[in-house]
């Protein structure tokens, strides 16, 4: 299983490096169901896994200047003030066991929960988007200032909450509120997820003692390669007919996590 989940760790890398986004949101599930992690330790690994992945695509779009750095500072900075936040004081607040509606949830349930809903809610984005071709660029347009410092935070408290990188909110962000071309957005995108990623595993440091090194590295080496091979391919894939097919591949693994955790616990 351990093998499998570093194959599927390349995959997931190649989703990154073709359309920036979806790394993370198909790590948290491979980790749990395949490689059999904690649900909660497993948030920390995707941010750390994804995290070092984003970094070397990072570098790579600011050498080919391809990255929008001011767009970084403007969108980024609410993004990883609520990361930090959420995992270092909101997260360490939940009880290991919740009580809502007269139902008891565990912890570790309800975090599976959670992420299927954004899974599901991400796929059903991502396909409307590609379907209606947002990723042409638009005529620039000023954006308030108040719908970024919203946009950016959602993405944080996302990447806090169920350790995604955000990737499937910020493209969208990038590209309808900043009209960026798709390359730049997804340039801009691993930059952001970076920091994201950085400041999500700086709140978890007392984790790193329960780390299984050998297995977090072996899957990170996975994406690290993957995402190269997305980088080949990026322009060898119609990016439409890329989205649409990662959309529904998202919504499923979003329904199963949810049937799963819900009717087959």
């Amino acid at each position: 299983m351990i093998i499998l989940g570093c194959i599927l760790a390349i995959i997931v890398g190649i989703t990154l490096g073709l359309i920036g986004s979806g790394g993370t949101i198909l790590t948290v599930p491979i980790l749990v169901y395949i490689m059999g992690v904690d649900a909660a330790l497993s948030t920390t690994y995707s941010l750390f896994a994804i995290g070092f992945t984003s970094f070397i695509g990072a570098l790579r779009g600011i050498y080919r200047k391809e990255a929008d750095l001011p767009k970084v500072l403007s969108f980024g900075v609410p993004s990883l003030i609520v990361v930090f936040i959420t995992r270092s004081f909101i997260l360490p607040l939940v009880p290991e066991v919740i009580h809502i509606a007269g139902y008891e949830f565990h912890q570790n349930v309800l975090l599976m929960i959670l992420f299927s809903f954004v899974m599901i809610a991400s796929s059903l984005s991502m396909i409307r988007s590609a379907k209606n071709g947002i990723e042409l660029p638009a005529e620039n347009t000023k954006t308030p200032i108040e719908v970024i410092v919203l946009q950016g935070a959602l993405v944080g408290l996302v990447t806090g909450l169920v350790g995604a990188g955000g990737g499937f909110l910020i493209i969208p962000a990038l590209v309808n509120f900043y009209r960026l071309p798709m390359r730049r957005a997804v340039a801009t995108s691993l930059i952001i997820i970076t920091i994201n990623s950085f400041f999500g595993v700086m709140g978890d440091l007392e984790k790193f003692e329960f780390f299984d090194w050998k297995l977090l590295l072996g899957y990170t080496g996975g994406t690290v390669l993957g995402i190269f091979i997305g980088f080949y391919l990026a322009d060898k894939i119609p990016n439409k007919s890329l989205k649409v097919a990662f959309g529904y591949m998202i919504l499923l693994v979003g329904l199963y996590i949810l049937v799963k955790e819900t009717l087959l616990s």
